[in-house]
């Protein structure tokens, strides 16, 4: 389970992220507090994949909350409302200002006060995960109050006993004190009990909230709306989710009337039981967004003549032509677009067998490959020449990447052998006979 840390100040807030499987808590910056700090906070969530978050609670030195004990509680009930989704923990945040700068001052000369807000943002993030175990400037009310009684029973004993010895008087007193020690000790113990058994409480509660969804690269929108059922979720909301209009820019690129596939990035993430279909979208929407920015490949496609939507297409088809084998997909890459330049067909099997699952997904009508290669659609890629009219499937960084970096090899053919390996040519001629050396039954497996 992923969450993030917010040191919530009124210039700054301070942002640490974690695992909880691994319990390190790492400092990811600070937020400017100038109207702008939700959107910002709501693009970390979305990129660390959770809604979960522990907030700082500032107390007094005696333990009580303050006007900022306010201020931070009032910024966690905007936040509630900004993002509805969001699950908020309270975590004490006494001095972690002060040791933040404190680790700062260890590791390097100069640094931002943005930096101080960020590291004290992991320490609140630490202590949660580690049980609340923070180091407690001020012993506990009720531990005082022990030593209290402790000093007033050695002032009683004192007046009542002075014929007793020097020596008597010690003795006793030490034996007060090893007693109010002992109990002390107890409180304390109890005290950490007390803490662990929330802190396991809270975790279960933590799993217990969420789920894991994973889209795969290769995966089409109908194995995904099936997965979505299977989860729980019924047809009309995945249908709607599915088809509604995303404010994406790289969307607005697309055909009109082109839908999601290709779009979805494969990844796994964690979702909180009961969120809306739409959001689900929405992350893997994301994930795509931020591959396509971090990886220039619009522009890596405008280089190789491909508008963004044709390279996202192409990308597919490698995907799928290509499988697990991902070292293989530049190549598969080069052959398509050598082929794309040279105006004849691409021949992929795959771009067919997707044409025939939208039409005829049960093969009634097409019962054999002869008729199935001659299927009348702009998927069909052994009849028609030029890219599909659409992605086949949701292709992965792989796939993406191989399009948009293809190998400088110079192939017009390629197969998959019976071996499982793949063999690659540069005349027809030359791939006649890698099927016959290497693809007898592969070759004849019904689309």
């Amino acid at each position: 389970m992923r969450v993030l840390a917010l040191d919530v100040g009124e210039k700054r807030i301070g942002v640490a992220r974690a695992d909880s499987n691994t319990r390190i808590a790492v400092p990811v910056g600070f937020i400017l507090v100038d109207g702008s700090e939700w959107q910002e906070i709501a693009r970390i969530a979305r990129l660390q994949g959770t809604n979960y978050f522990v907030i700082g609670l500032p107390r007094s030195n005696e333990g009580n909350e303050t006007a900022q004990s306010a201020y931070v509680r009032n910024f966690a009930k905007i936040l509630t409302e900004k993002i509805p989704e969001a699950r908020i923990r309270f975590q004490d945040e006494s001095l972690t200002s002060v040791v933040a700068e404190e680790r700062l001052k260890k590791r390097k000369k100069h640094y931002e006060k943005g930096e101080i807000d960020a590291e004290a943002a992991s320490i609140i993030l630490q202590d949660f995960l580690e049980g609340f175990r923070e180091p407690e400037t001020k012993p506990p009310e009720d531990v005082n109050t022990i030593k209290k009684e402790t000093e007033k029973a050695k002032r009683k004993m004192k007046k009542a006993t002075k014929w007793i010895s020097g020596i008597a008087i010690i003795a006793i007193i030490g034996v007060l004190a090893a007693g109010g020690v002992l109990l002390i000790n107890k409180i304390k113990d109890d005290r950490a009990r007390e803490r662990a058994e929330e802190y396991a409480r809270q975790e279960a509660e933590m799993k217990a909230e969420v789920f894991d969804f994973t889209i795969r690269p290769g995966e089409t929108i109908g194995e995904i709306k099936e997965s979505l059922l299977e989860i729980g979720y019924n047809e009309k909301d995945v249908d709607e989710a599915l088809n509604r209009q995303y404010d994406y820019s790289f969307l607005k690129k697309r055909p009109e009337g082109a839908t999601l596939e290709g779009y979805l990035y494969g990844e796994t993430y964690q979702f909180y039981q009961g969120v809306p279909v739409a959001d689900i979208i929405k992350k893997y929407l994301d994930g795509m967004d931020e591959v396509l920015k971090e990886n220039a490949l619009e522009k890596k496609y405008t280089d190789l003549g491909l508008s963004l939507f044709e390279g996202i297409t192409l990308a597919s088809v490698v995907q799928m032509e290509s499988g697990s084998m991902t070292a293989e997909m530049p190549k598969v890459a080069q052959v398509f677009l050598s082929r794309l330049d040279a105006g004849i067909p691409l021949g992929s099997d795959v771009t067919v067998s997707y044409a025939l699952d939208n039409i005829d997904p049960d093969r009634q009508a097409y019962t054999d490959n002869e008729a199935a290669l001659g299927v009348e659609s702009c998927y069909n890629t052994r009849v028609n020449t030029g890219l599909p009219c659409g992605p086949i499937s949701n292709p992965g960084l792989s796939a993406l990447l191989a399009v948009a970096e293809p190998s400088d090899t110079a192939y017009f053919y390629f197969l998959t052998g019976d071996d499982g390996l793949m063999y690659y040519s540069y005349t027809e001629s030359e791939h006649i006979q890698n099927i016959y050396d290497h693809c007898q039954n592969l070759c004849n497996v019904s689309l």
